[in-house]
């Protein structure tokens, strides 16, 4: 029964962060900020954060500030969450997102993909 229970922590922990990042002073901590996901141990007492900035110049900025402001971000989540032990914060830039679309760049390129079947090479799709 309990093993979806890391999940639904997790669940918590992101929806609860995202909405305390906002309240966080540092100046570092500005511009959009997303959660994408989190990943806690088992023992819930070390929680990974891992998020994306819109703005790629002030990510490391932006993760100095989120490591100095960890402290108050763990204690509003305590007291918000009410688990036996509040886990300790770590956050880690997240590049899923641009890994994506580089992707997709890639599948969209003529000259990198191939057409699967040689004989369909002459038809052109429309963008």
């Amino acid at each position: 029964m309990a093993s979806n229970r890391i999940g639904r922590v997790n669940e918590e922990i992101q929806r609860e962060l995202s909405t305390l990042i906002r309240s966080v002073k540092d100046p570092r901590v500005t511009g959009m900020i997303s959660i994408t996901a989190v990943d806690t141990t088992p023992d819930l007492k070390y929680a990974k954060i891992y998020i994306s900035v819109l703005d790629k110049s002030d990510c490391t900025q932006v993760l100095k500030g989120l490591k100095s402001a960890s402290g108050f971000l763990r204690r509003e989540l305590g007291r918000a969450l009410q688990l036996r032990a509040t886990p300790e914060l770590t956050f880690i830039r997240d590049d899923s997102i641009d890994q994506g679309a580089h992707i997709l760049d890639l599948l969209r390129d003529p000259t990198v993909v191939k057409p699967a079947n040689p004989a369909n090479a002459h038809i052109v799709l429309e963008d």
